[in-house]
């Protein structure tokens, strides 16, 4: 496997450990639906926390949320749509961002909610 791929695979990890921590359960990991692949789907009382995770090595170009793109969103829009009906949900969907890069011989973990809006 590629070394971005390694990372990748990393930086989910991390993101599953981060969001355990802090109270949320982790429902699926890398879901796919049609064209879409959700990296995380969680919940936490009564929210259902959809999760892109990014992972740099580093942010010379930019940051890992930076490159969450309009494709990628109506595309995770359209998966989760599909989740909560076939699972027959009641829950109050939100779309969040982990970024992560490497900081000295860590990483730093970013998580940002309500990340990006549908309409």
């Amino acid at each position: 496997m590629a070394d971005h791929n390694d990372l990748g695979k990393l930086g989910e990890e991390l993101a599953v450990e981060f969001l355990e921590k802090n109270g949320y359960s982790i429902l699926e990991t890398n879901w796919t639906f049609q064209k879409a692949e959700v990296d995380i789907i969680a919940k936490k009382d009564t929210i259902l926390a959809v999760v892109e995770v990014k992972t740099r090595s580093s942010i010379d170009f930019g940051l890992p949320q930076d490159f969450v793109k309009p494709k990628k969103i109506q595309l995770l829009v359209k998966a989760i749509n599909e989740y909560v009906i076939s699972n027959e949900l009641e829950v109050e969907v939100r779309f969040d961002i982990i970024a992560i890069h490497r900081e000295g011989k860590g990483f730093k973990i970013e998580h940002l909610e309500d990340a990006f809006y549908y309409f």
